[in-house]
């Protein structure tokens, strides 16, 4: 699960670290008054789940009340399109209004998983305000690492470790900078984050450290646990096959291929995925129904793949065991029958009750669904149908 900016740095605030005053509007005019209530320079600052706004003309600088009034007309009326978006762009629903700062220097400090060593890191920079990935591949030796034990979390040691090297000499900056370090962490355990980010943390030149702007993440099998999360969660900026598919306790993920994929288990849908590359077709989502799918889950899941105008194709792969084989034939005659197949699509069952699922579907003798004898002989026909 995704936040905006601006939750995040609700989050922040309590937890003690320092942001700049701001206002979230959906107007023009809500735009002016923030404005005018901050006093003084504002900036204005899209909030999408997207980055490269600044590139994109989505984070402006502004001084006069007709410079607001503008940027946010601007962003409220036009799709922001950066490198994340794609050419299609995203709608600009909500801004920020939040004071601009006179900046001295720019740092970097995250927490994310390590998966390797399975605990959490802490990663620091001096070189704030650009994408931690560029810092990476053009200048490694400039991100500095602390890892944290599981249960005991960042030792003192470790903050004056991070902060020393973030650079920090003047004792009341360190001090501040510490206190962000350690409000972020924990952010980061309180919320199960997959990521808390602060990009940049700035000093001003009036000595103030302060983060002004935010990005997190969480574990989206943990927002259960969080009401404030939960409450936080922003569902127009979702895909909303996705959310159609959760609804249903599926797992979907469109793709840009044209050969949907109806499978039951994720790693074999991984496998399902390879094959259809391996035979020259291009999967158009990823779809696992899961082992214990009901009749009424799978024709949703045929609905969500079909919605894909891109879809020229399905196939269809089950390995029967708690989602029985005939329980997905019943389904597919069911949605043939609810929805009509106006494209191939191509079935491989094995498993549990297979002979009857197969019986079911020869007796249907529906024109569209094509029986394969084997997943190499089911990846042969879905892309020999769309080629």
């Amino acid at each position: 699960m995704k936040v905006h900016e601006y939750q995040a740095r609700e989050l922040l605030v309590d937890a003690g670290v320092p942001v700049p005053p701001s206002h979230v509007v959906e107007t023009a005019a809500a735009a002016v008054d923030a404005f005018e209530t901050i006093k003084g320079q504002v900036v204005v600052k899209a909030q999408v789940f997207a980055g490269g706004r600044g590139k994109a003309g989505f984070v402006k600088l502004c001084n006069t009340v007709d410079e607001v009034r503008e940027a946010a007309k601007f962003m409220l009326s036009n799709r922001m399109v950066s490198v994340q978006t794609g050419a299609e762009g995203i709608e600009v629903k909500k801004l920020l209004i939040a004071a601009a700062v006179d900046i001295e220097s720019e740092y970097y400090i995250a927490v994310v998983m390590d998966r390797a060593r399975r605990c959490p890191v802490v990663m620091v920079s001096r070189e704030g305000g650009v994408e931690i990935e560029v810092v990476a591949k053009e200048n490694p030796g400039a991100i500095h690492k602390r890892w944290l034990h599981p249960h005991l979390g960042l030792q003192g040691f470790q903050t004056t470790q991070l902060v020393a090297a973030l650079g920090f000499t003047d004792k009341a900056q360190a001090k501040a900078a510490g206190r962000v370090i350690r409000g972020l962490v924990s952010v980061f355990y309180k919320y199960d984050c997959a990521l808390a980010e602060i990009n940049p943390l700035v000093r001003t030149k009036a000595g103030e450290v302060l983060a002004i702007d935010a990005k997190m993440n969480f574990d989206d099998n943990a927002v259960f646990r969080h009401k404030k999360l939960q409450e936080m969660f922003d569902p127009s900026e979702e895909n909303e096959m996705e959310l159609r598919a959760n609804d249903h306790n599926l797992s979907y993920i469109p793709l840009d291929g044209n050969i949907g994929c109806l499978v039951n288990g994720a790693g074999l849908a991984m496998a399902t995925m390879d094959i259809i590359k391996l035979h020259g077709g291009d999967p158009a989502n990823f779809l696992d129904v899961g082992g214990s799918v009901t009749s009424e889950a799978a024709i949703e899941a045929f609905r969500i793949i079909l919605s894909d105008k891109n879809v020229k194709g399905i196939l269809v792969n089950i390995f029967g065991g708690i989602a029985k084989c005939d329980t997905i034939a019943e389904a597919l005659i069911a949605a043939a029958n609810e929805i009509g197949f106006d494209i191939p699509v191509v079935v491989r069952l094995e498993g549990t009750n297979v002979e009857r699922a197969r019986k079911l579907l020869a007796e249907a003798n529906i024109a569209a669904l094509i029986p394969a004898e084997d997943l190499t002989d089911a990846a042969n026909k879905v892309c020999a149908k769309v080629a």
